[in-house]
């Protein structure tokens, strides 16, 4: 099984108002903090969709732990 990186910061990413974005749920994407499809035949975690509510700065999480998600929540200091 592939590793997980996990990294244990926020991705701060520009997103735009009503557009539909796909967050890596698994950790397996190359495209952290977006899916790409590499969690198919690995996982059955599958892509969490969200659309943008307001145009600009996001932080996403990428560690996974987050209890927000897409959004960061700061779970990855605790």
């Amino acid at each position: 099984m592939e590793e997980k990186t996990n990294i244990n910061k926020p991705a701060v990413v520009e997103l735009v108002k009503g557009q539909t974005y796909k967050w890596c749920t698994c950790d397996f994407s190359k495209n952290q903090p977006f899916c790409d499809a590499s969690h198919k035949g690995k996982t059955d975690l599958k892509s969490l969709h969200f659309t943008a509510e307001n145009d600009g700065k996001a932080y996403l999480c990428q560690c996974k732990k987050t209890k927000t998600p897409p959004y960061c929540d700061g779970s990855h200091r605790l």
